[in-house]
């Protein structure tokens, strides 16, 4: 008998941990994500400058997609976000001095931390204005806190730096 309730507590929650986790990993359509000037920002002058080989901005959309999940998760029906990002200068930089074979590697170390600048505008239902701001996302100790937060991929350091910042909900932004 204690078996059976068992069975059914863990399929009730298996259920209910399913379904939000499916519904998150849409983006939402109350949040705008635009780039201003994203061939200006210091992640893509560095490139030029340090790394042409590596120049490449599909770095950008993979952000627009992470930032419009999180943040559609945080918002109450009917509210929308507008972001637009105005620098991004991610972690880590490129040091051609190493040599020929390591000119193009993109060296991670805690002088070179992910900075997102951005302003934003929030609005509730009616399209009043509820907050908006600028801010300056850093992160210095980026390399102690969230090596593996967002597992290893090559953007993991600027998601954790956008998911502190998202998760202090819509009144802290």
């Amino acid at each position: 008998m204690l078996s059976r309730i068992l069975a059914y507590a863990l399929l009730a929650t298996g259920a209910l941990l399913a379904a939000p986790v499916h519904a998150a990993e849409t983006p939402a359509g109350n949040i705008t994500v635009t780039y201003e000037h994203p061939d200006q920002f210091t992640e893509a002058r560095k490139l030029r400058a340090l790394a042409p080989s590596r120049l490449d901005d599909g770095y950008l959309a993979t952000l627009k997609t992470f930032i419009e999940t999180r943040a559609g998760r945080m918002l109450p029906p009917g509210d929308h976000l507008a972001i637009t990002v105005t620098d991004i200068d991610r972690a880590g930089s490129f040091e051609p001095w190493l040599g020929p074979r390591l000119q193009d590697v993109r060296i991670i170390k805690d002088i070179y931390p992910p900075r997102i600048d951005l302003h934003f505008r929030l609005t509730n239902g009616e399209g009043k204005l509820v907050r908006e701001g600028t801010r300056k996302l850093r992160d210095p100790g980026f390399m102690y806190d969230t090596a593996t937060r967002f597992g290893s991929g090559n953007l993991r350091y600027e998601k954790a730096l956008l998911d502190r910042w998202l998760a202090k909900g819509p009144d802290k932004l």
